[in-house]
């Protein structure tokens, strides 16, 4: 099951947050059909929010045919983002692991990591269209 968090510096709203980071999850292959996302008191409990911003995020998951409310029994997810496999995510994954090492042993911090991982990315999708 998911485990939400909130990142203050994200520059996302609460619910925004919790919207990608299902929608992260199911691209990862970490949620499946059939999977029930944490009940809303639960989340208002963990991260202490209110109902009305895990309940906005649910609908927009579910107007977007991702989830699926039943109700008083919880929401479960009803369709997937996963392109790639988890053999090749696992790969890719160990390979970013290993880089992310060699830039804090560089001496990089989160923020000048995510920097340097966005604009590299923006890049290449630049070269990507060209």
């Amino acid at each position: 099951m998911i485990e939400f968090h909130l990142d203050a510096r994200s520059g996302l709203s609460p619910y925004q947050q919790l919207v990608q980071q299902v929608r992260h999850a199911l691209r990862l292959g970490l949620l499946s059909e059939g999977d029930q996302l944490p009940k809303v008191k639960d989340v208002v409990a963990s991260l202490a929010i209110n109902p009305n911003t895990v309940l906005k995020a649910y609908r927009e998951l579910e107007h977007d045919g991702l989830v699926s409310a039943r109700p008083g029994v919880g929401t479960f997810v009803t369709a997937t983002l996963n392109g790639a496999s988890f053999a090749v995510l696992g790969s890719l994954r160990q390979d970013l692991r290993r880089w992310l090492g060699k830039a804090r042993k560089a001496g990089l911090d989160e923020e000048s990591i995510e920097a340097l991982l966005m604009s590299t990315f923006r890049d290449s999708a630049r070269e990507d269209i060209a």
